[in-house]
């Protein structure tokens, strides 16, 4: 079945989920996940959230790459970015990462599905300060290329200066998984039809440099793999 979700609140002295009337799960509540160790380990590992929110009556979501640290989400845009410049004036936005690790193929069209990883916050996020800015940038870049912002000509103020870098708490989120083969009905189960997994993951090729790339330069340290199928 669809991905649904369901809401939960972080506990902030004891680190942990606590559930509220709005973390009911409507369908297989026993693919919820309310600890943010499970959150944390999806976010880390996915590249591209999508930032929902409804102005004027008109629903947008807008993709986009962030980063993490610690229960923070930072988000990123330029000063005249529309979006960043609604929400963090109070727009409530809704934000999402989701993960495929795979295609689950029944014996019938209605029991197919998917087997992905996914996280769904809710907040209102806030305008990072002027001096804030630098590090809330560092954490973006190198959590889509590890250890990346170091080995860089150092950013510019007139760059942070161009750039607007909102915060999002996840303190109200829940994540939700979906494991293992195809659950097939009963009296489908003889029948002489393939059925299965086909496993998906991201696979990033070998760097290729610019034209104008530094002979001696050591080439990026990125994974080869986001995702782990199954």
């Amino acid at each position: 079945g669809g991905a649904a979700f369901t809401v939960c609140r972080m506990d902030d002295e004891a680190n942990t989920i606590v559930k509220t009337d709005r973390t009911t799960l409507g369908r297989h509540p026993e693919r919820g996940h309310w600890d943010f160790d499970t959150l944390a380990a999806i976010l880390d590992e996915a590249c591209i959230c999508h930032l929902g929110y409804t102005l004027d009556g008109q629903p947008q979501v807008i993709p986009t790459s962030y980063g993490r640290e610690g229960q923070t989400v930072y988000i990123h845009g330029h000063m005249h970015n529309q979006m960043l410049r609604l929400v963090t004036a109070g727009l409530p936005i809704c934000f999402t990462v989701t993960i495929l690790d795979g295609l689950v193929l029944a014996k019938s069209a209605f029991r197919h599905s998917m087997n992905f990883r996914s996280v769904m916050a809710f907040g209102v996020p806030a305008l990072v300060s002027a001096e804030d800015k630098r590090h809330a940038l560092e954490v973006i870049v190198n959590h889509i290329t590890p250890g990346r912002w170091q080995g860089l000509r150092p950013i510019r103020q007139k760059e942070i200066d161009a750039t607007l870098v909102a915060s999002l708490r996840i303190d109200e989120a829940s994540a939700k998984i979906r494991r293992g083969p195809p659950n097939d009905l009963e009296e489908d189960r003889d029948l002489d039809l393939w059925s299965g997994l086909v496993p998906a993951e991201m696979i990033f090729a070998a760097p290729v440099p610019a034209p104008d790339c530094g002979a001696t330069a050591p080439p990026p340290v990125i994974p080869t793999r986001r995702g782990r199928g199954g």
